[in-house]
C-alpha cells in the first residue's frame, strides 16, 4: 500500500479495535502489575467506539475522521490513557487536516502531533517510563523517512522497529506517574503498559500497509 486514502480510515480503524480485542486480557495483565487493571478495557472499548463511528465516513477528510474517532475514544474511555489516546488521534488529525492520502510525511505530521498532544496533555517527560517513550522514537523514525523520501510501506515497519526496541528500554526506566510511580523499582524488569499500546498502534499500522 503507496499510502492510505480516505476509505482506507475505516478499515484502519476496524484492524485498530481487533488488535485491541486480542490483547484486551494481555493488557489487563501488565497493568494489574502496577496500575488500575483496567489497560485493556479502556483500549478495546476506546477502538470499538472509534471503529463504529468512522465506519460511515469513507467520503470525509482523513483530518475529520481522525478528530471524529478522538471524540469518540474520549466519550467511551474517559480514563487517563483513553483520554491520552483520544487527544493523540484529535491532535494527529488535526495535522493531517483535509488531506486526501496519508504517505510517509503525512504520516510522520500525524505522528508528531499525536506524541507533542500526548506530552502536552500528560505532562510527562522523555525517560518517565510513559507512553511517550515509545512514542517519540516511532515519531522521530518516520520524520527519519520522510526526510529521506522512503516509501510508506517501509516507514513503518522501520518506525515499527524503533517502537519495538523502546518498549523492550522501557523495562530498565523506573515509573514517575500515576499509580506506577507508587510502586517505584518494582515498575523496573517491567514494559511500560502505555508504550505497550503505542508498539501495537504502529504494529497494527504496519501490518495494514503490508497487506
Amino acid at each position: 500500500m503507496d499510502t492510505i486514502n480516505t476509505g482506507n480510515i475505516a478499515a484502519l480503524f476496524e484492524a485498530f479495535h481487533a488488535t485491541f480485542r486480542d490483547k484486551r486480557d494481555e493488557l489487563i495483565a501488565l497493568d494489574a502489575k502496577v496500575g488500575d487493571s483496567d489497560l485493556g478495557i479502556t483500549m478495546n472499548s476506546a477502538f470499538e467506539a472509534a471503529s463504529n463511528t468512522v465506519s460511515g465516513m469513507t467520503n470525509e477528510p482523513l483530518g475529520k475522521q481522525f478528530k471524529m474517532a478522538g471524540a469518540a475514544m474520549a466519550k467511551a474511555a474517559p480514563s487517563t490513557m483513553g483520554t491520552l489516546t483520544a487527544t493523540g488521534f484529535m491532535r494527529g488529525g488535526k495535522a493531517v487536516d483535509d488531506a486526501d492520502t496519508i504517505g510517509t510525511g503525512e504520516m510522520a505530521a500525524f505522528w508528531r502531533a499525536y506524541t507533542d498532544g500526548i506530552a502536552e496533555r500528560g505532562k510527562a517527560k522523555l525517560g518517565d517510563k510513559t507512553v511517550l517513550d515509545v512514542l517519540e522514537p516511532i515519531a522521530q523514525s518516520l520524520e527519519q523517512s520522510a526526510d529521506q523520501s522512503v516509501p510508506l510501506v517501509d516507514a513503518v515497519v522501520a518506525a515499527s522497529n524503533a517502537g519495538q526496541a523502546a518498549l523492550e528500554a522501557t523495562k530498565d526506566l523506573v515509573a514517575q506517574h500515576g499509580k506506577a510511580a507508587a510502586f517505584a523499582d518494582k515498575s523496573k524488569g517491567l514494559q511500560d503498559a502505555g508504550g505497550t499500546v503505542a508498539f501495537l498502534l504502529i504494529e497494527t499500522i504496519a501490518r495494514f500497509v503490508k497487506s
